[in-house]
């Protein structure tokens, strides 16, 4: 650093440095941080030495050393089997994703009869006991008898006043107004719909088969298509690229595919009928003519863009594959196994309390920034 103030002092005109040096004179009976930050400021207003600045800067972002350049060859050629190695190393780590997505298959086996009654409890096919109702609040939550008796009289008269619902009315439909990278894709048409949906599952591929997942969406008889199951299937890479294998950073999904949605005549909420109006060119007539066009829908979902045999996707296609990704992960990891912490919204305060507690952290640091800058009698607003 100290050869670069060198040089760039050198680059100056002679009369910057007088007036440089006319600033540390000035400042000679000051606080030392005063007189540098002083100097810095004068130095920075300057464009002759901000333009020297750039030009050192630009040369040392994202450029090597050099260093390699300077090895003899005889190094160089152990650097290779350095790299060699560290393939090798990209391959053992593939293995273990391999054995990662075994386990998480062996597992999900015995999540199932859990999730399967937690569906039970939702479609109102099992009601549980009161055993497995009851819930310790937190200490801070917990109410004296009185307290709890009055909540259940209250409780019970407007159990009264309305219908007995079955089971759990909106179950996902509620998960997924709770959570923003899902509640962005709904639609207000798409809502009724999401009402009948009564279960998601997460299903791994078969031991042996290529690494891929599907998420099953189950759906009650409904108006609006006459499929029972919906189905979205990721297919998965654990395997270092050959023309880049150090950037193997775990399994990444490849492409996904969709399902045929059966849609009731007149209910398809991905399309949309619109009305234009064409005037003929010659004899001034005009004429209204109908068209179909896409409509957004949370149902676009299980249409996903196809990824041609070359890979090749146009940016917005890329896009669309990307956030799909996102979405089809974050349902598997988190929607499914933790779904009623996100239904009562208690998933979402966890999530919020992480990052509040970051924004704090910053606005202290921001505070004692602000705080430093006005107790600096040096300290000029302006500049």
């Amino acid at each position: 650093m100290a050869d670069m103030d060198n040089k760039d002092q050198a680059e100056m005109d002679p009369a910057d440095m007088e007036d440089v040096e006319e600033v540390e004179e000035e400042e000679t009976g000051g606080d030392e941080n005063s007189k540098a930050r002083q100097l810095t400021v004068q130095m920075m207003q300057n464009p002759q030495i901000l333009a020297a600045l750039q030009e050192r800067l630009d040369g040392l972002n994202g450029s090597p050393s050099g260093y390699m350049e300077s090895l003899p060859k005889v190094v160089k050629r152990r650097v290779n089997a350095l790299k060699n190695l560290q393939v090798k190393c990209a391959h053992i780590e593939a293995k273990f994703y391999e054995e990662v997505h075994e386990l998480e298959r062996k597992y999900a086996a015995l999540y199932q009869p859990l999730f399967d009654k937690r569906s039970d409890i939702v479609k109102a096919a099992y009601e549980p006991t009161d055993e497995e109702c009851e819930w310790k609040a937190d200490e801070e939550e917990e109410l004296t008898d009185e307290m709890k008796e009055k909540a259940k009289l209250e409780e019970e008269k407007k159990d009264e006043e309305k219908e007995d619902p079955k089971g759990i009315p909106e179950f996902w439909l509620t998960v997924f107004k709770n959570v923003d990278l899902l509640s962005d894709m709904l639609q207000e048409h798409d809502e009724p719909i999401l009402k009948h949906l009564q279960d998601i599952k997460v299903k791994f591929s078969d031991p042996g088969q290529p690494m891929s997942f599907t998420l099953e969406f189950h759906f009650e008889p409904n108006d609006f298509f006459t499929n029972t199951v919906l189905t979205k299937t990721y297919k998965m890479r654990s395997e270092p690229d050959e023309n880049d294998p150090f950037s193997f950073d775990g399994p990444e999904i490849m492409c996904c595919t969709g399902c045929t949605i059966d849609w009731t005549k007149g209910k398809n909420v991905t399309l949309k009928t619109i009305k234009k109006k064409q005037k003929h060119k010659g004899r001034g007539t005009v004429r209204t003519v109908t068209k179909t066009v896409p409509n957004d829908s949370f149902f676009n979902f299980f249409t996903p863009p196809e990824v041609p045999e070359n890979g090749e996707l146009d940016e917005d296609s890329e896009a669309v594959l990307a956030a799909d990704f996102e979405i089809g992960h974050f349902i598997r990891e988190r929607i499914v196994p933790r779904a009623v912490l996100y239904f009562t919204g208690e998933a979402i305060e966890d999530d919020d309390d992480d990052y509040d507690e970051e924004g704090e952290e910053a606005d202290d640091e921001e505070g004692e920034e602000e705080a430093d800058e006005e107790n600096d009698p040096d300290y000029d607003p302006k500049v």
